[in-house]
């Protein structure tokens, strides 16, 4: 997979996050730290102007832009060992990766999540409470709800379960898919995407 095609919800997106919102802030530094030094030469060292005024408003970006750029670097990569044992083992259902799923109350990263017909299957390696885990189910069921998509939703927290439960996603595939369908009505926003695809967006709009 090439760098540059990288997309959320892909491998390597945390990697490629940190470098290119490392990259983005720096660049939001620039504007005003070149606003002010303009305006201290052209007024002679007398930071008291316009230029100054425009340099801190210019500053607000830059914080935005540096809140976003810890909480990425915050985040530890799915490993890749890892990722090539669940993507070997997902076939062709529709996979997510690397999402940093947030809530007021509870984040939690997920490594990976799988999306066949009405029912989402999630992994994490991470140590987590099921407590937690069981509050990040029930939130994101709600949500997918809200948005008219009824589904079961299991985050496990062991991995073998998780692969046997990929493999039953995998093996029955065709039939959980058929079901789903009979009452799916395409989204005229994205009219190309499938059901499971749709769910699979809306699980990427609920991560960093």
């Amino acid at each position: 997979m090439k760098r540059g095609k990288i997309k959320k919800g892909d491998f390597g997106y945390i990697r490629q996050q940190k470098l290119l919102r490392l990259m983005r802030t720096l660049a939001c530094c620039l504007l005003p730290a070149a606003f002010f030094t303009v305006g201290m030469i052209l007024n002679r060292g007398d930071r008291y102007n316009i230029y100054t005024v425009i340099a801190l408003v210019g500053c607000i970006p830059v914080c935005m832009s540096l809140v976003s750029m810890i909480m990425m670097w915050l985040q530890k990569p799915m490993k890749q060992e890892l990722y090539q044992e669940i993507s070997a083992r997902a076939g062709d259902l529709v996979m997510a990766y690397e999402l940093y799923m947030t809530t007021r109350d509870v984040s939690i990263f997920v490594d990976a999540a799988a999306v066949c017909g009405d029912y989402v299957a999630a992994y994490t390696d991470r140590p987590v409470k099921r407590r937690e885990l069981d509050f990040m189910e029930e939130h994101i069921t709600k949500t997918l709800r809200a948005n008219r998509y009824k589904m079961t939703v299991k985050i496990f927290d062991q991995k073998k379960a998780f692969l046997e439960r990929l493999d039953t996603l995998r093996a029955r595939q065709a039939e959980f898919e058929a079901a789903a369908a009979e009452h799916f009505t395409p989204d005229e926003k994205y009219p190309d995407l499938s059901r499971s695809q749709l769910v699979k967006h809306m699980l990427l709009a609920l991560s960093l």
